[in-house]
């Protein structure tokens, strides 16, 4: 009995466009073949298979196109190529399997050469790297004032409406910005003169924006001399204030004193002594950065800082804290921990003592002249001394008070630590002076910064001044409620009050309708 994988019955059925039905029998007898023949026809037929089956699909397609009707062509499914035994062969004359192959590609390439279109062309890719501006658009007050034109400059331009970036609001008038660029190079001749021009137009807007600044603030102030008294001396400013000739008092005595101390230094070799002269050089220096400080806080407010230089005080009484607690407490402490390291014989210290004998009465001198000024503050801004200078409300008055206080313990305990150092003839009692006095500076840097800090940051005012602010806001008939109210010490005696009002429509309406006449106003309506 012969194999069934060496009996082949190709029956094959295709429903064409062209062609009809093509049927294809072909009957071999494997008995007496080889096995490359066999494999050979089976490749082809397989082929062939697959060629009438791409034929028929394309001939369907042309046919549905052409017919609004088409009759559904039967598919070719290779399940139909059915076996046969041998036995009883029925077949028909056909062509030969080349001829008919030869004839079913022809057809193919025909059909395939009506189909095919051509490739569409590739659109040039738009280099998105690349930086322009020549599509841009530009408003007119834009191009007025970048490029320095007129109305009458920009009539000749082309235009375009777009939508408005506001809500309800009409489309915007707009213009390319190269033929802006373009219009504004042709009346100014070149980019650098256009760049001149604009720089002067700024200076000029600049000074005129200050000059009005500056009549602003002359007509408030103005208005708030003819207003309620108040108890807070706001003419007191400058260098010729109260805080401005209580910190030039303090330099001039510090400036004396720091040289006779130097001068005691040098020939008596004190340590105790070498930290008060640098003491007074530290407080010297300090002293001129609040001066400083007191003159440029009254400078008046322009357009880069609406709420003036009032803060400046605050920032040079925090770098003065930094300069004593830097300078004057390491000083100290390097050196009184060298005296104590390398201990060095004691040298008479009878001019030394005259020396800080006159510090003593200067310093004292100085730290009467600052409490005096701080005593005046505190009693007009109704506090007490000690919340007064723990609130720095006068933060320059602050730091001279402290560093003349400072001052004045640092001379007693230096005073103290030479004597025992004379009668003992030991120089650890001065070395400990020098570190006694460096604690000291340390001590009031730290308040110092500490307080200056804080009012930096923002502080908020007392709770009274608060109650009392917004009691005088209820008791106007137009405010309902106040809400979320917060109230900052800005230092200067200025103070910037926020809150949310309730306003009484109604009384709002009425006091409006007072002021017209309704009589005037219902004759221009009926008419």
């Amino acid at each position: 009995m012969i194999p069934r994988s060496c009996i082949l019955l190709g029956n094959i059925y295709c429903n064409s466009y062209c062609t009809g039905q093509l049927i294809l029998k072909r009957h071999l007898n494997f008995t007496h073949c080889k096995s490359s023949n066999l494999r050979k026809f089976q490749s082809e037929l397989k082929s062939l298979v697959q060629t009438l089956c791409t034929v028929r699909t394309l001939a369907s397609d042309k046919q549905n196109k052409e017919s609004p009707t088409p009759e559904k062509a039967k598919e070719v499914n290779l399940d139909n190529i059915k076996e046969k035994s041998l036995e009883k062969p029925n077949l028909k004359p056909t062509e030969s399997l080349q001829k008919l192959k030869d004839k079913i590609l022809s057809k193919k390439d025909e059909t395939k050469s009506e189909t095919v279109k051509p490739p569409p062309k590739k659109r040039a890719r738009v280099d998105l790297s690349a930086a322009s501006v020549e599509r841009n658009f530009i408003t007119p007050v834009k191009a007025m004032s970048d490029f320095l034109l007129k109305p009458s400059d920009l009539e000749s331009l082309p235009k375009t409406k777009r939508r408005s970036p506001y809500e309800n609001e009409p489309p915007i008038t707009v213009y390319w910005r190269k033929d802006v660029e373009a219009k504004a190079l042709e009346l100014w001749g070149s980019k650098e003169n256009l760049a001149k021009e604009v720089l002067k137009r700024d200076i000029e807007r600049k000074k005129y924006q200050q000059d009005i600044f500056t009549v602003k603030r002359r007509l408030r102030d103005f208005r708030r001399e003819l207003g309620k008294p108040t108890n807070v001396e706001e003419a007191d400013e400058g260098l010729m204030g109260r805080s401005g000739k209580v910190v030039i008092t303090a330099i001039a005595i510090n400036a004396t004193n720091c040289l006779f101390k130097l001068f005691a230094w040098l020939y008596t070799g004190s340590h105790s002594m070498f930290s008060e002269c640098i003491h007074s050089l530290a407080d010297t220096i300090n002293q001129i950065i609040l001066a400083y400080g007191i003159h440029k806080s009254v400078q008046i407010a322009d357009s880069y800082h609406p709420y003036g230089y009032a803060n400046m005080k605050y920032v040079a009484s925090l770098i003065s804290g930094v300069g004593i607690f830097c300078v004057g407490t390491g000083l100290s402490f390097y050196h009184g921990i060298s005296g104590l390291i390398a201990s060095q014989p004691i040298e008479d210290f009878f001019w030394a003592y005259f020396i800080l004998a006159g510090s003593l009465v200067s310093e004292g001198a100085t730290c009467l002249v600052a409490l005096n000024s701080v005593r005046k503050g505190a009693h007009n801004s109704n506090m007490s001394i000690r919340e007064y200078i723990t609130r720095g409300q006068d933060p320059s008055v602050n730091v001279v008070l402290l560093e003349d206080f400072a001052a004045v313990v640092g001379v007693l305990v230096a005073g103290t630590c030479m004597g025992i150092s004379s009668w003992t003839h030991s120089p650890i009692p001065d070395a400990l002076g020098s570190l006694l006095v460096g604690c000291i500076l340390g001590s009031v840097a730290s308040f110092i910064i500490y307080t200056n800090v804080a009012a930096l940051v923002g502080r908020s005012i007392p709770q009274e001044n608060l109650d009392k602010i917004n009691a005088e806001l209820e008791t106007d008939v137009m405010i309902r409620a106040i809400h979320d109210v917060k109230g900052i010490d800005m230092g200067n005696f200025l103070v910037r009050y926020k809150a949310e009002l309730d306003f009484d429509g109604r009384e709002l309406t009425r006091m409006y309708l007072d002021k017209l006449e309704l009589t005037a106003l219902l004759e221009v309506h009926v008419a």
